[in-house]
């Protein structure tokens, strides 16, 4: 993605071709102030100020672009997104009777919507930036920072498992680490044995160049309240001897969408300088198949202490952040949050545009929830039912990974989490799908954030001075 400052400038009257928005109902009043011959052009595209809707309006030697929105005085984030996806490169301002000139929230999508993942594969024409231009200045490097987060999370959960391996995701927080003055620990291979049992015995049957690790980075003042964040980085994952069938492992290179999460987030928070001591937590592995994988049936020491019975090597991911959210516990934190592709329930239950989300507190749960809401990027929360954590018993061992039924599966597995989480901290987690299915305007198809915006603003929000 062409992303930053360059797509959203500030307006110092440079030339600019003029977008005008109009809803459906307003459209007949919008059309009676112009031309014949614009009525024409506008007819002629079969504009009527439809969602979504763009045209473009000869205006002398010059022309001016339409887009139809909900609501022309109240923008979204995807107003502009669609008029940025198909409009030529150049340089645009926003009409004064569409909320008067203000792109406000549609910053957002009009960066998005010009994201092309050219790793493997160039365009045939490039199209160039469309530079969209804001008498609000202040408001830039906000924007740009979150649009390039949202761009970081489809980058890294874009790119195949061949190239963004635990290696390539340690590399990721590496950068992270350098670029903000953070302390990272990173504890690999057979050394997990000790610290991390339920990360190293996931990850153990991988090659040695994709060998699993836990990334520790820390940031922030001693004193400040403490955040914690975690991420899932199962940067492939096959179901393990419990095999997924072809169909289910085509998309599993998105299976380290929750550490995506977790490094963009963690990335928001340094650069804004948000006044928390930030202690962020990705599990990286691979869940391989070979002579050295786990078994089901397998009991497995974690570093609570507690032991987990494996009732499905596929749920895997649980086990990695149950040792992560251990370690974030131990640092008595204000808050944890975590975000993970952790269940294929949630998605049965949501879809995949709505993340899943459980708390144990109803009001951080319903700041997330508001904040979501307000960036159009709205979470939908699942429980913690008391009476279903029975799910999880094994006769054996301190608990079973996974029921043996097919209840509930998201909050079963939120259960399981919450076991690893020290009694009265503040923990809220993040079920997110990380992929968009069906390209919309601003999102194309493929790796997308789906939550990260909500616990963004709501940590802005609380951690605010």
């Amino acid at each position: 993605m062409n992303a930053g400052e360059a797509l959203i400038q500030p307006d110092r009257g440079q030339d600019a071709v003029t977008i005008h928005l109009t809803d459906k109902t307003g459209f007949e009043s919008f059309a009676k102030g112009l031309k014949a011959s614009q009525r024409a052009a506008l007819q002629a595209q079969k504009f009527d100020g439809s969602g979504y809707q763009t045209a473009i309006v000869p205006d002398g030697d010059s022309w001016f672009a339409v887009g139809g929105v909900a609501d022309p005085q109240n923008l979204s984030s995807w107003c502009l997104a669609k008029l940025a996806e198909v409009l030529p490169a150049g340089t645009y301002r926003l009409s004064k009777d569409a909320s008067g000139g203000d792109p406000g929230p549609a910053l957002h999508g009009w960066q998005t919507a010009q994201y092309v993942f050219d790793r493997y594969k160039k365009p045939e024409k490039p199209v160039g930036q469309r530079v969209l231009l804001t008498d609000k200045p202040a408001r830039i490097d906000a924007a740009r920072r979150e649009a390039e987060a949202v761009c970081l999370v489809r980058d890294l959960v874009n790119t195949p498992a061949e190239d963004m391996g635990p290696e390539a995701l340690e590399a990721q927080v590496e950068v992270l680490a350098k670029k903000h003055g953070a302390a990272l620990e990173t504890v690999r291979g057979d050394a997990l044995e000790t610290g991390y049992p339920m990360v190293h015995a996931v990850g153990r049957a991988a090659a040695r160049r994709h060998a699993p690790r836990l990334m520790h980075l820390s940031w922030g003042k001693d004193g400040d309240p403490v955040l914690a964040v975690v991420g899932k980085g199962v940067c492939f994952d096959s179901g393990g001897l419990d095999i997924k069938g072809a169909s289910g492992m085509m998309l599993m290179k998105k299976d380290m969408g929750g550490a995506a999460h977790a490094i963009a987030l963690a990335g928001l928070i340094m650069e804004a300088g948000l006044k928390v001591r930030l202690h962020l937590l990705v599990p990286a592995v691979e869940n391989a198949i070979s002579g050295e994988s786990f078994r089901p049936g397998d009991i497995l020491k974690s570093r609570k202490g507690l032991t987990v019975e494996i009732g499905n090597t596929d749920a895997e991911g649980r086990l990695i952040l149950g040792d992560a959210l251990t370690r974030a516990s131990e640092e008595k934190p204000d808050l944890i949050l975590d975000f993970a592709t952790l269940t294929g329930a949630a998605r049965v239950a949501l879809g995949p545009e709505l993340p899943a989300l459980m708390a144990r507190k109803d009001a951080t749960a319903e700041a997330l929830i508001a904040a979501g809401k307000a960036h159009d990027d709205e979470p939908w929360r699942l429980p913690l039912p008391d009476a279903y954590r029975e799910y999880l018993a094994s006769d054996i061992a301190d608990t079973n990974n996974a029921a043996t039924n097919g209840f509930a599966g998201a909050s079963v597995a939120g259960l399981f989490l919450d076991k690893f989480v020290c009694e009265g901290v503040d923990w809220a987690h993040f079920d997110t799908y990380a992929w968009r299915p069906q390209a919309k305007p601003g999102r194309p198809k493929g790796g997308d954030a789906y939550g990260l915006r909500a616990a963004w603003h709501m940590l802005k929000d609380r951690y605010s001075e």
